[in-house]
């Protein structure tokens, strides 16, 4: 069987010709596929043999109207997305539609850019629908409790300050490094907690310029800038009675920072360009790879603003600090990428074993993850077994000054640039990190060696 694409699916379903052949042309190229079919039973044919993402359909057909369709895949599958194209005169029953189950409706005559704009949403929803739904599958499991593996005693401290802090709506900070799993418990907080049916919104602030994660936050009004065509709720908005995670918050301007306080003291928001305050009911829970308390120190992260998320904080250790755990990661993400990659492996050798638990781990769980799957994907045969590692090892760069954490971390991230000729791609790829994570703390490392040139001149 051929390896489905991996972009996603719509079913266009439409009597009219001329409309399916605008909806063919504008999706050419794009990050959608598009079948596009006149004859609502021959939809239905298809999506019975292949499946979709998302289907759109006319509510007036010859033959089996929208209605009959949306019956249809129902039937079928409770889970796939269906969008309703209605005229203005047939509202009533493009919202009756949707009682009984259609996921929106689009009026005639629409801009195909509006379309594309309520396809995203939509596919956008229904994917962060379907992780959540996998999340609750994983958080049953309790070798894989809250979707994170592990039983070392540090590990069971989080776990049970998470079962403690779940229920009271406080704001929550995530403290540690760079890939040991501060979504994860984020979402474990959310899915144990009474809110659990309620939104989870993930943001990561690091990795967008002050004017988008605005917009992404609060949401902007018609014409606010170029570009902005229509209103659009913000992410906060969105999110009111359940949860919002903020990741990387300490990557967030001073601008940004007052008018997040804001809202985080009075829940309570304006959109981009807009006059009307709107109320929203939010917990934050927010993540940081630096201690913010250091930073405030430093004058460079508000104190009004730490202090105000800064309820209950959670500190997620570090792989090298829960060695324990490593053997039952290697099997899990062994099994994983084994059915995944339809491989015939059973985890790795011994030796292999003993020596990826003595290793550092500076990329920590991201960076196994990441190594797991590279052998899996290139195993010859059942059993794994690593031949080399990257240089860092317990020990080998601590010099006699003692260095912090922190300075290891830098230190090391440079020595891979070096090595990589300073390709940052291969340098991300080699840390289990993402480039605009790599790129941040390159700046950042900048900024300081500016900082100490500037106060060695005073």
């Amino acid at each position: 069987m051929a390896e489905r694409e991996e972009r996603p699916l719509i079913l266009f379903i439409d009597d009219d010709i001329r409309a399916g052949e605008l909806m063919q042309r504008f999706m050419e190229g794009g990050p959608y596929r598009c079948e596009v079919f006149q004859n609502p039973h021959f939809a239905i044919e298809y999506f019975n043999e292949h499946g979709a993402d998302l289907i759109i359909t006319d509510l007036r057909m010859p033959g089996m109207t929208g209605m009959e369709v949306l019956a249809e895949v129902k039937a079928q599958n409770t889970d796939i997305p269906v969008i309703i194209i209605t005229a203005f005169s047939t509202v009533d029953n493009a919202i009756d539609a949707m009682r009984l189950g259609a996921t929106d409706f689009i009026k005639k005559p629409y801009d195909m850019d509006e379309l594309f704009v309520l396809i995203d949403k939509t596919l956008q929803h229904h994917h962060l629908e379907q992780e959540n739904l996998l999340l609750k599958r994983q958080l049953k499991d309790e070798k894989n409790r809250y979707g994170m593996i592990g039983h070392s005693q540090v590990m069971h401290d989080v776990y049970a300050m998470i079962e403690k802090i779940a229920d009271i709506r406080c704001n929550v900070i995530i403290e540690g490094e760079s890939g040991c799993g501060k979504e994860l418990a984020a979402r474990a907080i959310h899915y144990q907690s009474r809110d659990a049916e309620k939104p989870f919104i993930v943001i990561d602030c690091g990795s967008l310029s002050d004017t988008l994660l605005e917009s992404e936050l609060f949401g902007h009004e018609k014409g606010a800038f170029t570009g902005a065509t229509q209103s659009k709720p913000g992410m906060l908005e969105l999110a009111t009675g359940g949860t919002v995670f903020l990741d990387e918050i300490c990557n967030i301007s001073d601008a940004m920072q007052t008018k997040l306080m804001r809202v985080v003291q009075e829940q309570t928001l304006q959109r981009v360009g807009g006059i009307k305050p709107i109320h929203i009911n939010v917990r934050f829970v927010v993540a940081t790879n630096r201690d913010l308390e250091e930073m405030v120190a430093r004058k460079r992260f508000r104190h009004d603003l730490y202090h105000r998320l800064n309820v209950v904080k959670i500190r997620l250790p570090a792989l090298r600090e829960r060695r324990d755990d490593i053997p039952e990661l290697l099997q899990h993400f062994a099994d994983h990428f084994a059915r995944h990659f339809q491989r015939d492996v059973k985890g790795f050798d011994a030796a292999s074993v003993q020596q990826l638990c003595e290793y550092d781990w500076p990329g920590n769980v991201r960076e196994l993850r990441n190594l797991v799957e590279r052998h899996v994907a290139l195993a010859d045969g059942p059993v794994l077994h690593v031949e080399s590692l990257p240089s860092l090892r317990r020990g080998e760069v601590i010099d006699s000054d003692n260095p912090s954490l922190e300075e290891l971390e830098r230190r090391y991230i440079l020595k891979l640039l070096e090595k990589f000729g300073g390709n940052r791609e291969k340098t991300a790829v080699a840390l289990g990190i993402n480039k605009s994570t790599l790129w941040r703390r390159l700046q950042q490392y900048r900024a300081a060696a500016a900082d100490e040139s500037g106060s060695d001149k005073t």
